[in-house]
């Protein structure tokens, strides 16, 4: 049983304390270090705009993404800074061109946004998305193999998944999905958004086409910093969402990829620019650095799940080994259910568990038949949060039930 203090001192974050948060997975949180850090570089900025933007980012950028990429074991002329793993996918969905017979492979699992960009470039080239249905529960990530294999024919031409899921935190078999797929001659996209900081990555030796993936997440970077990554063979296709500057740019001492990505107009590269401080900064709240991190959120991701599974009556939704920092529960299907009262979502189990108790946990509709309730483990969380979590859920689906 993980212990019963946080790793390192909450306070080092910037969260309200009045508050049990446990959904680090959906848009992380940044460390007042990590903050402080980008703070300088916008007073840099502000400083002398001219200098910075004109003279010093470019190299400022290239320092950042060869720290990210000695993180994520890449080549760094590979990865490029994005937004977001949602604007990573999109642009590599925006770039290709897919014809009316082609096939564009998805799986039941998929996050939504993504699901949405690709149904739109499908729908604007007439060709076709095909679902693979992998079980809720699971009992081994052969499943998911033999779902995503199974869908596969000759007309496949590409392939998008996660690598751990955002609904149910369910750990994909990455490695072997790319290499099988390999073989067929498809090509893996990769929503990595949860990956970076939750789960050791070695993206050239992954070989996949393409991954993204978020650092405001698990590496705990502020807003607005992630990376795509792209294979050395398809880069010449890979255009930014934002064709800027770069498009006609004579220069040849780069490659056109780093010069396109590295200019899209004026916009605050605090963000990236301040990855390989959140990296550093995580790496020293525990002794071990971030195999640490990593070792102990998943542990304590799993002893919270445990104890909501026996509070709820229910078996495990999948084996330890398929979850990282992120597992969802599954709730009773009796709960009644309600529209969403957000932009995004807010089930009302959720508003119940804040409003009456100071729990922030995000409750999923997912599939239209599941209602899971998500639970984060970071370094700033502890056990009996998710032993108070437990007391209340009891109470709280008693009530719902009653009604």
């Amino acid at each position: 049983m993980p212990a019963d203090k946080p790793a390192c001192d909450p306070a080092l974050w910037l969260l309200d304390e009045t508050i049990t948060y446990l959904n680090h997975g959906s848009f992380g949180a940044c460390p007042r270090a990590v903050l402080d850090f980008q703070a300088a570089i916008r007073e840099r900025i502000e400083r002398q705009p001219m200098q910075f933007f004109v003279r010093d980012l470019e190299p400022l950028l290239d320092d950042a993404r060869h720290e990210l990429a000695r993180f994520l074991s890449a080549t760094p002329e590979n990865l490029v800074f994005v937004p977001n793993a949602t604007a990573g996918v999109n642009t590599v969905l925006r770039s290709l061109e897919f014809e009316r017979e082609d096939e564009l492979l998805v799986t039941n699992y998929e996050y939504n946004a993504s699901r949405n960009a690709l149904d739109f470039v499908a729908a604007r080239a007439g060709a076709r998305v095909v679902v693979a249905k992998i079980p809720f529960p699971l009992q081994s990530p052969d499943q998911i193999v033999e779902a995503v294999m199974g869908a596969v024919t000759e007309k496949t031409r590409l392939a998008l998944f996660d690598h751990v899921t955002s609904q149910t935190g369910v750990i994909f078999p990455v490695k072997r999905l790319v290499d099988l797929l390999s073989e067929h001659g498809i090509d893996a996209l990769i929503d990595g958004a949860h990956a970076p900081g939750m789960l050791p990555l070695s993206l050239d030796a992954l070989g996949a086409a393409y991954y993204t993936g978020n650092c405001h997440k698990w590496l705990c970077g502020p807003k607005t910093a992630a990376f795509l990554y792209i294979r050395p063979d398809l880069q010449p296709a890979v255009r930014p969402l934002i064709i800027s500057h770069g498009a006609n740019s004579p220069r040849s001492d780069r490659s056109k990829l780093q010069i396109e990505f590295g200019w899209t107009g004026t916009g605050d590269p605090s963000a990236c620019l301040s990855v390989p401080e959140a990296i550093r900064s995580i790496a020293g709240l525990v002794p071990g650095g971030w195999p640490a991190v990593m070792r102990h959120n998943h542990e304590l991701a799993l002893a919270g799940r445990e104890l909501l599974c026996k509070t709820l009556g229910i078996g495990r939704p999948c084996p330890d080994e398929m979850i990282g920092s992120l597992a969802s529960i599954p709730l009773p299907a009796t709960l009644a259910t309600a529209e969403y009262k957000a932009p995004l979502y807010l089930d009302p189990l959720q508003d119940a568990l804040l409003e009456k108790h100071q729990i922030e946990v995000p409750v999923i509709r997912w599939a239209s038949s599941w209602r899971l309730l998500r639970i984060s483990a970071q370094l700033y969380n502890s056990m009996p949060q998710y032993i108070r979590l437990a007391s209340v859920l009891s109470e709280e689906l008693f009530s719902q039930n009653a009604k």
